[in-house]
């Protein structure tokens, strides 16, 4: 597994199903960790894919850290849609505030390192209610997520999280990894063209800096 690129399994998948008899769009649901990531990820899906962002993120050990992200979120979204970027109206899932789902999952696992098994553990809760929303909204062909963007986290790890999930539940995951073709980067120029609040750390109160 550790030949294969991510990037070109989504782009080979997402042809396979627009060449498909169906003459529905290909509907994504996204997981989004927050709107600086998610903007390179939607931009690259929306011109073929009918795309709804699914904010769930209980990491996040602050509720006021959280709702300033998600309003970053929407406020991207609702700029997308006003320039009619893409096909199709780009949508958005609240999920809520879920702390004591993310504490849960975190016992036993505190004192692990950054990038470790607490933090693989986080994206499957994540990445798994992304896969079990999009069965119960019902008329998505695959879920996804924006993790795969940053250089900071492992697409493999990643990648292999969400087929287990796929294989788990019978939702189909599509593979990425958006980082490449300098998916980062655009990031970081959108981020700057949409003046959007960009954080340096996931938002969980073991990666939160000392000094914050």
């Amino acid at each position: 597994m550790n030949n294969i690129n991510y990037d070109r399994l989504m782009e080979d998948m997402l042809s396979e199903r627009m060449d498909g008899a169906s003459v529905h769009p290909v509907a994504v649901l996204l997981h989004s960790c927050c709107a600086p990531c998610s903007s390179a990820c939607i931009e690259r899906l929306c011109d073929r894919c009918d795309v709804t962002v699914y904010y769930y993120n209980p990491n996040i050990g602050e509720e006021a850290e959280y709702l300033k992200r998600k309003e970053e979120q929407i406020r991207l979204i609702d700029a997308y849609n006003a320039e009619k970027k893409g096909k199709y109206r780009i949508k958005i899932i609240d999920a809520d505030y879920d702390p004591e789902s993310f504490t849960v999952m975190a016992v036993g696992l505190e004192e692990c390192p950054e990038r470790g098994p607490r933090c693989h553990k986080c994206y499957e809760l994540r990445m798994r209610r992304t896969a079990e929303a999009a069965l119960k909204t019902g008329g998505f062909d695959f879920f996804a997520t924006t993790l795969t963007l940053s250089p900071l986290k492992d697409s493999e790890v990643i990648n292999r999280i969400g087929l287990k999930i796929e294989e788990e539940t019978g939702m189909r995951y599509l593979p990425s990894d958006f980082k490449k073709r300098n998916g980062y980067l655009r990031s970081i120029e959108l981020s700057k063209q949409y003046d959007l609040y960009r954080q340096n750390f996931c938002g969980c109160i073991y990666s939160k800096p000392m000094d914050m």
